[in-house]
């Protein structure tokens, strides 16, 4: 069985500079995907798994910063390293505090960005053991929840990480009731107004994602919570 090349997601703007990164990258090794700019990346992001994020800072439509803030609502532990021009100590303190890996300014040293990227890369198997990963089959659909994606057909969906862990949560108690204020403790810590307008929104996201697969259903029962409907 081949090996997957790693992923690694590059935003940058200057297409000169992105293409070369491209070819150097791939010749050593990594699958890359070239965005020309920041809402691009993001909606990449969100359809396919990386193990790498190289953000530029100054993008048009959204900038590398954004980006990465993003990336980190959906996905806390995936590295990102930023490659820019930005030199000052504000934005190197800004990018690492987003939680950027590293911070490279340009221009730099191919070779140097490489040992970087493979460093880095070298730690994810480790915690990839650490936690079982978590593959369960829903109907139609493949959930990692680990990858935080939905899989239908081939085709992979992002979920936030919120989301992965209610829709873990209605995976582990399928075809039973489950009461709100239980999903409400164990997801959100309190049963309270804003936790329970919180979950409503996300059951809709949720019933919006499995749409496409009709005999799965997550049915309301009025006045105790729900029970997630998922063929045997």
């Amino acid at each position: 069985m081949i090996k997957p090349k790693p992923g690694i997601l590059l935003a940058e703007d200057d297409l000169n500079l992105g293409v070369l990164l491209v070819d150097y990258l791939e010749t050593e090794g990594f699958a890359v995907k070239l965005c020309k700019d920041g809402e691009i990346a993001l909606k990449i992001f969100q359809s396919q798994p990386f193990e790498l994020c190289l953000l530029d800072v100054m993008m048009p439509k959204l900038d590398g910063f954004s980006l990465a803030r993003e990336i980190r609502a959906t996905n806390k532990k995936i590295p990102i390293i930023f490659i820019t021009a930005r030199s000052l100590k504000p934005d190197k303190l800004k990018g690492y505090d987003l939680g950027a890996d590293d911070y490279i300014t340009k221009p730099f040293d191919e070779e140097e960005l490489l040992w970087k990227i493979k460093a880095i890369i070298r730690r994810i198997p480790e915690q990839k053991i650490e936690s079982k990963q978590e593959i369960i089959s829903i109907g139609k659909f493949i959930f990692d929840f680990d990858q935080q994606l939905l899989v239908l057909n081939h085709k992979a969906r992002r979920i936030t990480e919120k989301e992965a862990g209610i829709l873990k949560y209605l995976c582990d108690h399928r075809n039973i009731l489950i009461k709100r204020e239980d999903m409400l403790k164990e997801l959100w810590g309190e049963n309270d107004y804003f936790a329970g307008r919180s979950l409503d929104v996300f059951i809709t996201k949720i019933r919006k994602y499995l749409k496409e697969d009709a005999d799965l259903s997550i049915g309301n029962v009025f006045g105790v919570g729900f029970i997630f409907n998922v063929p045997a």
